[in-house]
């Protein structure tokens, strides 16, 4: 037997959603699908944005905006169901008619065969040289020069001037806002 394969389909912007919840409705009501069409899913991720005011806001993000990803086994039907979705536009593929499975490490690359939600990634509105004032903790209403951003830690070393000379702190990044 055929193991069903991951394929990129190509939606209209912010149909992503939409796209996949009516592929995945299509397989529930049709029990000859369940083993064909095996999983539906829109890559996103949980970004965390610092803005310039020290403010934190968290929010999904689509990984790939225009794209919906399907694990099927093609054959004609399912060919044909998926790209005769509402808000499909085609298959991402060299011709139109022959859809290309993904390989197994841009599977891995995208994170598909995964089942725990990926890290969060952290956007932070300052960067490397910027001054910035301390929110909160124990150097909290303290200004400094950001000298590194570790953003897998989610945290900043900040040279604070003290006692005559520069100090290093090591603090997170969500308690940090640019002075302008």
């Amino acid at each position: 037997m055929t193991v069903p394969q991951w394929y990129v389909v190509h939606t209209y912007s912010g149909y992503e959603n939409k796209v996949a919840g009516n592929i995945q409705k299509t397989v529930e009501n049709r029990d000859d699908l369940k083993e064909l069409i095996t999983d539906v899913k829109v890559p996103t991720e949980t970004v965390t944005e610092t803005t310039d005011k020290g403010v934190v806001k968290e929010h999904e993000r689509k990984v790939f905006p225009g794209y919906v990803m399907v694990k099927m086994i093609v054959t004609d039907e399912t060919w044909y169901i998926v790209r005769n979705t509402r808000g499909v536009t085609g298959f991402v593929s060299p011709s139109s008619n022959k859809p290309i499975p993904l390989t197994p490490a841009e599977v891995e690359a995208m994170g598909l065969g995964r089942t725990e939600p990926a890290a969060a990634k952290i956007e932070i509105g300052f960067k490397q040289g910027d001054l910035v004032k301390i929110n909160s903790g124990s150097m909290e209403g303290w200004t400094g020069t950001v000298t590194s951003i570790d953003r897998e830690d989610g945290t900043a070393v900040i040279s604070i001037p003290m006692f005559g000379k520069n100090t290093d702190i090591t603090t997170p990044v969500h308690s940090l806002s640019r002075v302008d």
